[in-house]
């Protein structure tokens, strides 16, 4: 079987540059950038093709060893928000056909809708590139949950409705979306689930732990502020709490994501939440702290008693796989790629999303019971390292290149990998 060496990944807005916990900056950047790293570390060279969005970024840069950043030019080099880039996507296709047909990959993974409509119109008539796609998200989901409140572009469902059924494998990332892609068309045979992964020398039990407030627990909430990750029922939960009596009566409420310094003060979204926090009675009990760097996110998990992950809709969610490998119980709503990481009951609790009362007994009965979170705990720690490294990730991923390259689909007998398995 030939093994693809020259790996392209196509991520038109998720550099992994990326500041993240910004609108458009987030879990996506995070897989990009541990994915690429891990593949080059099992002998791929790796490049990652993104849009420029700043003048003084250089073409090229190297990333890790075997891992290299290209920025291309496809509309003006500034940021755009990514429901207003489809627009750019003639640019950035024209730039990678040019720059394949002068170093032609052995495999195209695209990250996202817009960069497999990019990858797929750069390849065209070539055959002997296969391509390979992540979507990250789906459209379908995303509109039958935020309805009139999606911005995404009108092209999207289509576009994302052709790719399933154009490119040579999809790579879903948990199997609920596998469901929705059979229902848009695609081949199960042509379909592997491989999930989200972490690294475990930065996410684990021991470590740093971030200063405490003077409550006597924390909870806390990790990611972009944005309305579909369920910051609202976290804060209604907390009231709930304080207004129950008993365990959690006075835990505090770290909310970490969005701008930092005076931006978050500006923050149209931060504003809307404190003001739902001072309704709830629990206004002094509700911390933004804004984008936390990477290196400083274990320290915040391992400060915490309970993580919160209550997304109305999630893809994956690698803030509960994080968690989780700190030795934390994660409180998480049952959808998409939660339900597959998250086992209830034994490394955390799952619950209906938008359903405060439910969040708030699920926290209620954590906190009274410290064994319990421990117990959680310690078995969070080793289903992730069973299940959900970045170096798993990584061969999983390989195994599914090198079998679309050899014109043979995945299955679970050829597979060292519970996760990539055929749909």
């Amino acid at each position: 079987m030939r093994r693809p060496r020259r790996v392209s990944f196509v991520s038109e807005h998720a550099s992994p540059l990326a500041t993240l916990g910004g609108a458009d900056a987030g879990g996506q950047n995070v897989h990009v950038a541990s994915l690429a790293t891990e593949l080059g570390r099992l002998g791929c060279a790796v490049t990652v093709f993104t849009r420029r969005d700043a003048a003084e970024l250089p073409e090229r840069i190297a990333l890790t060893a075997g891992v290299e950043l290209r920025h291309v030019g496809a509309g003006p080099a500034r940021p755009i928000a990514k429901d207003e880039m489809f627009g750019h996507m003639p640019a950035f296709a024209h730039w990678l056909r040019r720059c394949w047909s002068v170093e032609p990959p052995d495999v195209v993974h695209a990250h996202f809708w817009m960069s497999g409509w990019a990858a797929t119109r750069a390849i065209g008539g070539t055959p002997n590139i296969p391509t390979v796609q992540t979507f990250h998200a789906l459209g379908v989901v995303k509109r039958r949950h935020q309805g009139s409140a999606d911005t995404s572009p009108p092209e999207r469902q289509d576009v994302e409705a052709r790719l399933v059924s154009e490119v040579d494998h999809v790579v879903a990332t948990c199997h609920d979306e596998v469901r929705e892609l059979r229902e848009l068309g695609g081949d199960p045979d042509r379909i592997s689930v491989v999930p989200c992964g972490i690294d475990p020398e930065l996410f684990r039990p021991q470590g740093p732990v971030a200063s405490a407030g003077s409550a006597t627990h924390r909870l806390l909430v990790l990611g972009r502020l944005v309305p579909r990750k369920g910051v609202d029922d976290a804060i209604r939960a907390l009231g709930a709490l304080s207004s129950a009596g008993g365990p959690g009566t006075d835990a505090e409420l770290v909310v970490a994501g969005g701008p930092t310094g005076r931006g978050l003060d500006r923050d149209p979204e931060v504003r809307r939440l404190r003001r739902l926090a001072r309704h709830c009675g629990v206004g002094n009990r509700v911390r933004f702290v804004g984008s936390v760097s990477r290196s400083e996110v274990p320290d915040l998990i391992r400060s915490a008693d309970v993580v919160i992950s209550v997304p109305w809709y999630e893809p994956f969610g690698i803030v509960p796989v994080e968690a989780m490998a700190c030795g934390r119980p994660v409180v998480g709503t049952a959808v998409g790629g939660l339900r597959d990481t998250i086992v209830s009951g034994r490394t955390g609790v799952l619950v209906p999303p938008r359903d405060p009362a439910a969040l708030a007994g699920a926290v209620r009965r954590l906190l009274a019971n410290p064994s319990l979170r421990a117990r959680m705990g310690d078995e969070a720690v080793a289903r992730v390292r069973l299940h959900f490294t970045w170096a798993q990730v990584a061969r999983s991923t390989l195994e599914v290149y090198e079998a679309v390259a050899a014109d043979d689909r995945p299955t679970a007998t050829r597979t060292s990998s519970a996760w990539a398995v055929s749909a």
